[in-house]
Formats: structure tokens, C-alpha cells, sequence
């Protein structure tokens, strides 16, 4: 019996309960208290683990992912340890553990499924030994923390390379990402969408990787998805896209969700998930491929990803007398070029809500909201009823949607976060739209759920494609 562990993990969920009470969430402290305690406490807790430990990282859906993934596995009955609600450094992953573990630290759980973010990649997998390691993307996110975008892909890579035995599951469609299969020289399956498939509008989008990670010249695109996803090749030294194992193709869109046919080595199926954005293909192809390489039933794939329900500001749904509201977590410029896509595809006149803050979390440097297309957005303003703009960085949010064109007399700035939700909920448009950052997400959603109805749809509204 080892005393310290047990100190640590009584301590952390102290802590935890404290935490709660006075109004947080607990998500990190716990962690943080019982590596104070025991810096050993993540390697014993997860070696517990019965079956294995899946991680997923990557820039953006990295919670949705890992939540599709949780939904597929506990279709087939398996126990879970999870940081569902995106605690993604070493002290979130910790706290997964501790909220799992008995107060003698004893886990009983088949699998760890471990969203964790790209920055602290190398410090987890010293401690925690993956066999699957998903990677969805890689874009520009929080400068002054990450610092430029290949500096990521190398903390990344190295961390993969370090491990002595994993699978990767990457996406085909993104060269930064794709890359990786020789550069950690680890087995990899793929997963991506065919060319032209996206049937919606789409933004004017910076593209990440313009050349050739391997020899730096120039890439020739023959399609693009979004951002620098697409069907690539380099004319200089052969790298091109990777043929998929798992392919989206046939994509289609509708109220309450998307669909398409997934090509995969057992054959075609329809594939269905119950949220919005063209991005969450990729995320839900990601969990099918995951699925797949556990050998999961087809038939409990599909059920899983059909039960998923969208995490806090994920495409999070309500009702406000009687109309839709969506909340949209936002964080670099390609996540919030998708968001204004899923917003301008949106039938009907729009109330549109921004709240940015410039906390630690959401990264001090807000340049990056000059890199996102609202002057894309703006060119769909006549059917935008109102901007309503918060948080702490809100003026700035109000000068950049004015030099994209915007007319200034839809655009207010309301400070106080609840009031300037009121607002917006108040206005004349058919679907209010919320944007927020990492920090203003958690506040914003605590209103909300105050003011309107969170919805749940059921798996029957949205039936596979035939």
C-alpha cells in the first residue's frame, strides 16, 4: 500500500469538493494538489488502467473527438476514465484519474481516454504510455504560447517519437498532421473526406502549410476542405495526401446535424452525428477510425457517434422562446472562419454574439482576430439583425468587425458579460449565435442556462443517410 498515493488522492479530492463548493469546477486542481504531494501520482494511477489508454491531440476537436470516442466505447458497455471537459494539460489529465480512483487510489477502469494538449504532450507521455495517439490538425493557436506553428508539430512529433510502441491515427487531409507517420516512424491508419465534398460556403481562409514538410517547396492543391486541409502533393519530392483507411464521402448537411457515407476496408455505411459545423466530420471520422482499429462493431460505432452530445460550447444547442440558440467556443482564426461558415449557412435572420478575453487561457495576444474573415461575414450582414460584443477585449472585438465593413449601427459593446446576453438573446433575429473564447465560455454558459432550455436531441431526429 503506498501511503503517499493515498495522501495525494485524499488531498485531491478535498480539494475537488472545496473547488466545487465555492463555485468552480475542479477540473485541474485536483491535479495540481496531488503532484504537489506525490509527483508520481499520474504514472500509478494510470498504470491501473485495464485494457489501454488512448490519446487525442491536435489543435482544434480535440474535446469533441475524445467525447465521440467516449460515446462509441460506452456503446459497447467499457468503463471509462476521461477528462471530458477539456482539462487538457498534466494537471487536468491527473484530475481524470483522481475523480475516477477510490480514496485508497485504486482505478478500475478498461480504458483512459486523454485529450491532451499539444504543448504538454511531451510531459504526459513520460508518464502515460498510449497505444492510440489520435491527431487531428495542426493551425496557428495562442502565439505567445505555443510560439510559431511548426515549433508545435515538433513538440508534437518528437513526443510520438519518444514513445517506444503506439498507432497513430492521423488525418490525411492535413500535411502537417500526415507527415508524422514517417517522422515518428510509427505505424498509422488514416482517416479524411473525399474531394469535394463540402457543399456549403465556405470562408476565405489562410492556409497553414503552403509548403512541403518535408522539402519545403511549394504544395500543389488539387482541393481544399478548409484551411490547408485537402488533397495535396509536392511536385518536388513525391509527399502527397495518404490514401484514408477511413473515407467520408457523400456529405450532407441538415437542421439538426450531419451525415455521410463512410468508405472503409469492411465495406460503405452511413455515418450520423447530431452537430452542426463541416469540421466535425473530420472529428467523428477520427473517432469511426478509432473505433474500427478496436475492432468495435460497425453497428456500435455508429450508434455511439449517433448518442453524442455536444460538450460545453462545442455547438452547444438551446431554446429561447421558442428559438434556436448555438454557443460556439472560438479560439484561433481557423476555428472561427468554420464558426462564421456553420453562422452564414444558418437559415433565417441572426443575432450574433462575440465574447473575447485575453486571460492566460485564451492567450494575451488577440492579433490573431485580424486573421479571421469577417469581412466575409460581413458581406452576409443583411442577415445579421445585431453584434452584441463582451468580455474583456470586447471594444476591440467591435473595431475589427468595423474595419471588416460591418455597419456600425448593428455593433454594440456590452461589458457585463450577463447583461450583454440578455441582449442578444432579446433581438429580433431567428437564431442567436454566441462566439466566446476558452475563459468567457464557462460564464457564458452558466447564464445561459439560466435563461433558456439546453436542448437534447434524440437519436431518432437524426436517421443515417439510406
Amino acid at each position: 500500500m503506498n501511503i503517499r498515493l493515498i495522501i495525494a488522492v485524499l488531498a485531491a479530492k478535498l480539494a475537488s469538493f472545496i473547488s466545487r463548493r465555492f463555485g468552480g469546477r475542479g477540473s485541474s486542481l485536483p491535479g495540481v494538489v496531488a503532484r504537489k504531494i506525490y509527483p508520481n501520482v499520474l504514472t500509478e494511477l494510470a498504470g491501473q488502467v485495464c485494457r489501454g489508454i488512448i490519446m487525442v491531440t491536435g489543435t482544434n476537436g480535440k474535446t469533441t473527438t475524445n467525447n465521440m470516442i467516449a460515446s462509441i466505447m460506452k456503446s459497447c458497455g467499457f468503463s471509462l476514465v476521461i477528462n471530458r471537459e477539456g482539462a487538457n494539460l498534466i494537471t487536468g489529465v491527473t484530475a481524470a484519474f483522481i475523480r475516477h480512483a477510490d480514496w485508497l487510489g485504486r482505478v478500475k477502469c478498461d480504458y483512459a481516454l486523454l485529450e491532451v494538449d499539444e504543448a504538454s504532450l511531451p510531459k504526459v507521455v513520460k508518464e502515460v504510455q498510449p497505444q492510440l495517439v489520435v491527431v487531428n490538425n495542426f493551425f496557428r493557436d495562442q502565439l505567445d504560447r505555443y510560439g510559431e506553428l511548426d515549433k508545435t508539430v515538433k513538440l508534437v512529433s518528437d513526443a510520438l517519437q519518444s514513445l517506444p510502441q503506439v498507432h497513430l491515427v492521423l488525418n490525411a487531409d492535413d500535411p502537417l498532421v500526415a507527415q508524422l507517420s514517417v517522422t515518428t516512424g510509427h505505424k498509422a491508419s488514416f482517416f479524411g473526406l473525399a474531394a469535394n465534398q463540402r457543399t456549403d460556403t465556405g470562408t476565405r481562409q489562410t492556409r497553414e502549410a503552403r509548403f512541403c514538410p518535408r522539402c519545403g517547396c511549394e504544395l500543389h492543391y488539387r482541393t481544399y476542405q478548409y484551411s490547408q486541409l485537402g488533397t495535396y502533393s509536392c511536385p518536388h519530392c513525391g509527399f502527397q495526401r495518404p490514401t484514408p483507411q477511413v473515407e467520408g464521402i457523400k456529405v450532407t448537411t441538415g437542421n439538426t446535424g450531419l451525415s455521410c457515407l463512410v468508405r472503409y476496408s469492411g465495406g460503405e455505411t452511413a455515418m450520423s452525428v447530431r452537430t452542426q459545423g463541416y469540421y466535425n466530420l473530420y472529428n467523428a471520422l477520427a473517432a469511426f477510425t478509432v473505433g474500427y482499429l478496436m475492432n468495435i462493431e460497425t453497428r456500435l460505432i455508429l450508434q455511439g457517434l449517433l448518442r453524442y452530445k455536444p460538450a460545453i460550447g462545442r455547438m452547444e444547442t438551446f431554446r429561447h422562446n421558442g428559438k434556436p440558440v448555438l454557443l460556439n467556443l472560438v479560439k484561433n482564426p481557423t476555428g472561427f472562419n468554420e464558426g462564421i461558415a456553420a453562422l452564414v449557412n444558418i437559415p433565417g435572420s441572426k443575432n450574433v454574439f462575440m465574447a473575447v478575453n485575453d486571460n492566460d487561457a485564451d492567450g494575451r495576444d488577440i492579433s490573431w482576430l485580424w486573421d479571421v474573415d469577417f469581412e466575409y461575414l460581413a458581406a452576409y450582414q443583411n442577415d445579421i439583425e445585431i453584434f452584441v460584443c463582451s468580455g474583456l477585449r470586447g471594444e476591440e472585438m467591435a473595431l475589427r468587425l468595423k474595419y471588416a465593413g460591418v455597419d456600425l449601427q448593428k455593433i454594440t459593446v456590452t461589458k457585463e458579460l450577463a447583461a450583454a446576453i440578455n441582449e442578444v438573446l432579446a433581438g429580433p433575429g431567428e437564431t442567436t449565435y454566441l462566439y466566446t473564447t476558452y475563459t468567457a465560455l464557462w460564464p457564458t454558459q452558466k447564464v445561459l442556462c439560466g435563461l433558456a432550455v439546453k436542448e437534447d436531441l434524440h437519436a431518432e431526429s437524426l436517421s443515417p443517410l439510406s
